[in-house]
Order: C-alpha cells, then sequence, then structure tokens
C-alpha cells in the first residue's frame, strides 16, 4: 500500500527548513510526501498520515496551533488519515500537558526530533545528508538556517526557553548546503537565526557571521543573500563591509529594536541604550549606503507610559525605517518578564497605540515609496498573475515585504531577474516595467 505522508508547517521560516528537512528524511524512507493537505491528498488512495510543525511563541501562535491540531483530531476521527503526529515549538514547550489533553494524537515530538520521528514510522534510518531537503518555496529562492537557539534571554521572549542555548551550524556545511541549492536551481538565499549576530561564537570562539557571508557570497551562482534577524547588542560591525564589498549580499538588513526608550528597553533585558541603537544605525547607514533596514518594534512591555510610547513614536519618524513591523506586549509564563513585571498595561491601549504607530509607518513608507519612482530596478519574478507580474527588488524579503508589479508588455519568466522601471507607488507595492533589451 502506498503511504503518503503531508507535513504542515505553521509559524516562521526557521520551523519551514526543519519541516523541508524531515520531509527530505521521510523520501528517502519511501513515503509520498507533500507540504500541502490538500483535496488532492485526502482523496488519493493509500495510506495518509499528517506531521503538524507546531509555532508556540505567542498566544495567537499557540491558538493557532491547537486549533490546526484540532482539526486534524477530526480529520482522523472521520478517516480521512489514519495517524497524526505532532512536533515542533508548542510540543517541545509543552510536552507534559498536551498528550493528555489532546490523546488523539497519536505521538508527540520535540522541535527537532526529526531522526526519531521518521525511525518510529519507517523502522529505519534516512541515508541523506543532514542538511538536505526539499524545497517547499518557489525553485529560485530558499530559507538558510545558520542556528538554532538563543543566549539573549530578553524579558519578553519565550523562545530560548523552547530552543535552549545557541548552537551555531559549522561554516563548511553551511556552504556545502548552498553549493547543493544552487545545483538545484536556487538563486536566492535568506539567510535565517534567531540572532544572527551571534554566529559562530559557540564554535569558534568568535562572531563569525561576516567569514560566513562572505564565504556564500563567493559560491558561483548566488544572486542574492539577504540577512534576518539581527541583534543590536555587540553588533559585529565587519558584516557590514562585507555587505558594502559583495554586490550579490542584499543592501537589507533584518534587525529588531523592539524599543528606544532606556527604562523600557532595561525592563526588557536588550542590554542597550536608546543612544548607543542610534549610533548603530547611523553606522549601519554610512558603511552600507543605500541600505534598507527592516526592524520589529513592540508597544505595550510594562513600563510604556505615554511618554515612552511618544518617544517611540518620535525615533521612528526620525528614522523613516524602510520596512517595519510592530506588535503588542503579550505576556508568556516562564518569562523573565512575566515573573517579575505586571502586565498592566490594558489590551485596549496596546491595541491603540499599535494601531497609531502603524499608521505611522505607512505615511513613512509612502514617502520612501514614491522616491523610487522613475528608478530602474533589479527585480526578481516570483509568479504570475492574469494582469502581471509579481517580483521583488533585493531590498523585499519573500512575503513579508512590498512587492514589485510588474505589467506584462514581454513574457518573463519565473525565477528571473529583470531590470524594471518603476512607473508608480503605492505604501506597500511598487508598479513597474520591463526594460525591453533588458537580459537575465
Amino acid at each position: 500500500m502506498d503511504k503518503k505522508i503531508a507535513v504542515i508547517t505553521l509559524g516562521c521560516s526557521k520551523n519551514l527548513v526543519d519541516s523541508e528537512r524531515l520531509m527530505m528524511m521521510l523520501n528517502d524512507v519511501g513515503y509520498d510526501v507533500t507540504a500541502d493537505a490538500d483535496e488532492e491528498f485526502l482523496s488519493s488512495d493509500g495510506e495518509k498520515s499528517v506531521v503538524i510543525n507546531t509555532c508556540g511563541f505567542i498566544g495567537d501562535a499557540k491558538e493557532e496551533s491547537v486549533n490546526e491540531i484540532l482539526s486534524w483530531c477530526e480529520a482522523k476521527s472521520s478517516g480521512e488519515i489514519s495517524s497524526l503526529y505532532v512536533m515542533g515549538c508548542l510540543s517541545q514547550r509543552y510536552a507534559d500537558v498536551l498528550p493528555s489533553e489532546i490523546p488523539e494524537v497519536d505521538k508527540w515530538y520535540g522541535k527537532t526530533d526529526w531522526h526519531q520521528l521518521v525511525k518510529d514510522l519507517a523502522h529505519k534510518n534516512p541515508g541523506s545528508a543532514p542538511y538536505d531537503r526539499i524545497i517547499t518555496t518557489p525553485r529560485h529562492h530558499a530559507y538558510l538556517k545558520i542556528a538554532e537557539g538563543c543566549n539573549r534571554f530578553c524579558s519578553f521572549c519565550a523562545i530560548p526557553l523552547i530552543t535552549g542555548r545557541y548552537k551555531s551550524r559549522p561554516v563548511e556545511e553551511i556552504v556545502s548546503e548552498v553549493r547543493m541549492l544552487v545545483g538545484r536551481g536556487v538563486k536566492e538565499f535568506n539567510v535565517i537565526a534567531q540572532d544572527l549576530t551571534n554566529y559562530g561564537k559557540d564554535l569558534y570562539g568568535k562572531v563569525e557571521i561576516a567569514r560566513l557571508i562572505d564565504e556564500i557570497a563567493m559560491v558561483p551562482g548566488v544572486e542574492w543573500i539577504r540577512l534576518h534577524y539581527a541583534y543590536p547588542k555587540d553588533f559585529p560591525l565587519e558584516l557590514l563591509d562585507v555587505m558594502a564589498k559583495h554586490p550579490n549580499v542584499c543592501k537589507y538588513l533584518d534587525i529588531a529594536l523592539q524599543h528606544i526608550s532606556d527604562n523600557v528597553l532595561e525592563n526588557m533585558r536588550r542590554h542597550i541604550t536608546g543612544a548607543e541603537t542610534r549610533e548603530l544605525l547611523a553606522e549601519i547607514r554610512r558603511r552600507v549606503p543605500g541600505i534598507h533596514i527592516r526592524t520589529t518594534l513592540m508597544v505595550g512591555f510594562p513600563g510604556e507610559g505615554e511618554s515612552q510610547f511618544q518617544e517611540l513614536m518620535e525615533f521612528v519618524k526620525e528614522q523613516k525605517f524602510e520596512r517595519m513591523g510592530a506588535f503588542a506586549y503579550c505576556e508568556e509564563e516562564d518569562t523573565y518578564g512575566a515573573q517579575n513585571f505586571s502586565d498592566d498595561i490594558p489590551q485596549e491601549v496596546k491595541d491603540a497605540r499599535l494601531s497609531r504607530l502603524m499608521e505611522l509607518q505607512e505615511s513613512v513608507s509612502d514617502e520612501l515609496q514614491q522616491q523610487k519612482v522613475g528608478k530602474i530596478m533589479r527585480v526578481v519574478i516570483d509568479r504570475e498573475e492574469p494582469d502581471f507580474y509579481v517580483g521583488r527588488t533585493e531590498f523585499d524579503s519573500p512575503e513579508v515585504d512590498p512587492e514589485v508589479l510588474v505589467s506584462k508588455i514581454i513574457p518573463l519568466e519565473r525565477g528571473g531577474f529583470y531590470n524594471v522601471k518603476i512607473t508608480s507607488a503605492m505604501p506597500f507595492e511598487l508598479m513597474g516595467e520591463p526594460i525591453i533589451d533588458n537580459g537575465n
């Protein structure tokens, strides 16, 4: 009988990489693997199983994970699938309570129990390389996870409690993975870790993110490298020199700042001041002209009064971040913040502050986007819609950043890079026309 299995991924791109590795292992031991548990999967013949890779970061993510599990429990009860397995951050964090709360799940696994899951299902070990995986993103781009865990222990964050201490992958292994993926058609690499700027310290005794990116940039066929989730404290400035040196390292940096008020930053245990934050941002822009900075900010953390929130608003006006997201504080059990601060800011106040902050960012984004009208920008095409092609510039990470809608005056290929003249702009979208004599 055919054995089919769907691996459903919730949460962040780091989870997606884990799922892709699990899919390759399952494929190696004889399973027909898919990342889409759609009608075709459910109506197919043979034994069907589902693995859910959960997220347990914040309340909304945990709720989404539980709801997904319960919906597949119903599918199992109705006979649509034969077995259900759960892994990931939620099951790692709540391993003691979930099995008794949801007994319909056949077995629960932690965040990185891939080999055990495969061994339990197939009774043999996979033969693939430890970093090999089935890419589920569009063929021309992939996420590249270079480390697991985090040593920062910010007072609001449960990630270190779930993933443990920082564990870097060796430079040689990562570069080998890049070469393998280039051979399969990947051109764009979105480098990810919970804390990029701590990379290598556990393996080499010093931070080696600059060396790693330098080596990746020299691999033939790598068109774009984009950096995700830097930490502001002890930022390795030599990384900026690598960014400026290599044209295929995107002038883009995702660095979560969270706040600018000194007392809020102290309560958050960010180990950096507002003045130091401003100095770092100025140095980043000085060393890498034209860089687009993506950041994440938080409102409503304990100790944030109206004056501290206004300080944050002025900071956003002053810095004009090209890309910015924000969220309201949600207390997470067992974190330093939950144990030491009272979550006493009313939810309606948090929501109002979040709305005001994002309205401000929309106006900032609109101003910056309008400045691109008339410019020629290099764009990668992600997909084709009925009326236009949809692509991104080097300043745009998949799914979270603005897209470029490219008119269909000539045929373009998915995964191709083209020069596009920007003809108009909206706060979170650009429109453009391809340069007709342009080649890939």
